[in-house]
Parts: C-alpha cells; structure tokens; sequence
C-alpha cells in the first residue's frame, strides 16, 4: 500500500477512501501499530461512517484494531502477545541467527531485533535502513530465506515467516496472518468465498502463505503501484 515504511501515497489515500465506501477493508501487515497510525492513518481521510469498515490488523493479525464510532477513536480487540521468557529465547536466536551466517551488520540503521508485543521482527540492516539498501542487500529474496530456514528449527514452538524485504517475523504458534483472517471473518460475518487477500509474500514460507493456504483467493502484488491497480479495476471496472 506503500513504499517499505513510507507514509500514505495520495493515490492510495483516495482510492482506498473510495473502496471503504463500498466494502469491508482489512489492512493486515507485520508492522507495528505506530506504524500503522504514522503510514496509514495519518494520510486518510477520516470519516467515521467509512471508517467502521477498515479493521487494522499490526504484527501479522497477532493484534487486531477497530474504529469506534461514538468516541471517534481505534480500540484493541485483541492481542496475541508473547511472554517475557519467549520474547527472550527468539531474540537470543535471532541474533545467533545472523552471526552463524555472518550477516550481522558492523553499523546498522536502528535496531536489528525489535520487540512488536505480540511479534518479534528480526531487520537484517536494521528498522531503520533506506528502501534501496534494503533491495539491494537481497533483491531475490533468497538471503532472507536462508536465513529463515536456519533460524526455524531453533524455534519450533513458534511460527517463524519472512516478511518485508529484510525482516523474519515470530509469532506464537498459529497466531499468523491465516488466525487474522479467520477472525475478521467471524466479526464482519464474510465468508472466503466474498475475500480477496493482496499480499507480496505468498510462497510457501512467506508472511502471507497462510491465508493463500486457507484456500482464500489471492493476488500477488510487488509493490504499491500494482495494489492500486488493483483497487482500481475493483472499484470502476468490476
């Protein structure tokens, strides 16, 4: 929906404000929920009757958020999050991670590991590192999933998924963007035969894969252009 934490294009902004017009939105990502106030709702138009139909799901549908209408403010519905022993074991494999690879940065941009509550993101250049550093420490993918892979059997307790161009996400078993998406349908009363899910991780492995495992239609999207495309043909062509 965006350039890799960037806020709101305008043209996302409009036709996503269009969208909520019509339909049930669900913005579902491995971002924290500051992330989503600073990049998502900070460049929206706030109506509050469309409001009601956008439902925020932060750390990969670990945490969901809904718009109440009469207090004009987002409330949690609920939060997956994970204890102070299990944030400490992913971190410490996180790390050993990186050093069994020899990847850990001599001078990254910000944090390599942050704590997301009910998520632990691993960053391989650090939170903060520039889109461009970022494509082109990994531009097929194929490092982070390296790293994934040796990075799972030391966590098999927890669901381990590769996520943003440099991150590792870690969640509570099942607790992924497959149990968001499950909820959401629960709550709005939609089944998956009325979903479409865009997502840029969809392969097996990928922070997406358990909502194309659902059997949910999906469509592969690689950057926020092609969503807006999308949305596009949705709202004038369909």
């Amino acid at each position: 929906m965006a350039p890799s934490k960037s806020p709101l294009p305008d043209r996302m902004s409009e036709l996503l404000n269009d969208l909520l017009a019509r339909f049930q939105v669900c913005v579902i990502s491995g971002g924290k929920y500051e992330l989503f106030q600073r990049q998502l709702l900070a460049n929206l138009p706030s109506y509050p009757e469309r409001l009601t139909n956008l439902h925020l799901m932060p750390t990969s549908g670990t945490r969901y958020y809904a718009f109440e209408p009469k207090k004009s403010a987002w409330h949690q519905v609920y939060a997956e999050n994970l204890t102070r022993q299990q944030k400490s074991k992913i971190t410490k494999v996180l790390y050993d991670g990186l050093d069994e690879l020899r990847w850990r940065p001599k001078q990254p941009w910000g944090e390599l590991v942050e704590d997301r509550g009910s998520q632990i993101t691993l960053s391989t250049l650090g939170q903060e590192a520039p889109i461009e550093a970022k494509e082109a420490w990994d531009p097929t993918g194929k490092k982070k999933e390296e790293l994934r892979l040796v990075i799972t059997p030391k966590l098999p307790e927890f669901e381990v998924r590769s996520a943003g161009t440099t991150s590792i996400d870690v969640t509570k078993p099942g607790i992924d963007k497959a149990y968001g998406i499950r909820k959401l349908m629960q709550i709005t009363d939609i089944n998956k035969a009325e979903t479409l899910f865009l997502g840029d991780r969809l392969a097996e492995g990928g922070n997406d894969y358990p909502v194309k495992a659902m059997g949910i239609d999906c469509l592969e999207v690689s950057h926020w252009e092609d969503t807006a495309l999308i949305i596009q043909a949705i709202l004038y062509v369909a």
